[in-house]
């Protein structure tokens, strides 16, 4: 259920070597995300379900922390370099999935 990538351990369930996952697996699936709760990033939701026996905890957004692994080339961004971005890595410019817009909250806190 591990994966190293980019050497970082990665989680999930059938992780390939860009953060790909059972449950999403598009070409611009390419992103894992780190839960305040965790060492360890995990490609989806879905995958921290099936990993972990605990209720997740999200980062703030305005953290400071490593919260988001570029997949293509391991680029580290913070939960508002993510949120706020363009939907690609700023570093090696790889396309990241907007969908994954629609579930921030379950990643991150805002201001609550």
């Amino acid at each position: 259920m591990d994966r190293e990538i980019h050497g970082h351990a990665v989680r999930g369930e059938n992780v390939d070597s860009e953060t790909r996952c059972a449950h999403y697996d598009t070409d611009r699936d390419v992103v894992a995300l780190r839960f305040a709760c965790c060492e360890a990033y995990y490609p989806c939701f879905r995958c921290h379900e099936a990993a972990t026996d605990h209720e997740p905890e999200r980062l703030p957004v305005d953290s400071d922390a490593p919260a988001v692994l570029c997949g293509a080339c391991g680029a580290e961004l913070t939960p508002r370099e993510f949120v706020e971005g363009a939907h690609e890595c700023p570093d090696c410019g790889a396309p990241f999935n907007p969908g994954c817009a629609d579930h921030y909250e379950r990643y991150f806190a805002f201001g609550e």
